[in-house]
């Protein structure tokens, strides 16, 4: 794999993860939701109207235009474990963002995470 069908994979998942981080923080912004059939219509335009949850629409898009760019230069079988490094940047993200927890179990997983993605990438 080339640097720039790398750079590809690594931007799409990049903003694949900050497209989870802005939804997350867009539904902080909402609260918890429950939905009825009376209060549809108006929790889905609380929804839509949140501005980090545009924000992760669009980034979703644009990551999704550079992962079909990735994938019509590298096989699908190396290209999509890569999205595990997702996770990685999600939940230092997470920590850092909004408090979340990284404990010692998650930072070994996270450990394996890049280790099999640093054996893949060299394929």
């Amino acid at each position: 794999m080339n640097i720039a069908t790398f750079s590809f994979i690594v931007f799409g998942v990049l903003l694949n993860a900050v497209a989870q981080l802005l939804l997350k923080a867009g539904a902080r912004n909402v609260g918890e939701i429950h939905l009825t059939l009376n209060n549809l219509f108006s929790v889905g335009l609380k929804v839509a109207t949140q501005l980090p949850i545009i924000g992760g629409l669009t980034c979703y898009v644009l990551s999704v235009v550079l992962w079909i760019i990735a994938l019509s230069r590298v096989d699908v079988s190396i290209a999509y474990p890569m999205l595990s490094l997702g996770y990685v940047v999600t939940a230092i993200g997470a920590w850092y963002l909004f408090g979340e927890a990284l404990t010692f179990q998650r930072l070994f997983a996270i450990a394996v995470i890049l280790v099999g993605v640093a054996l893949l990438a060299r394929t």
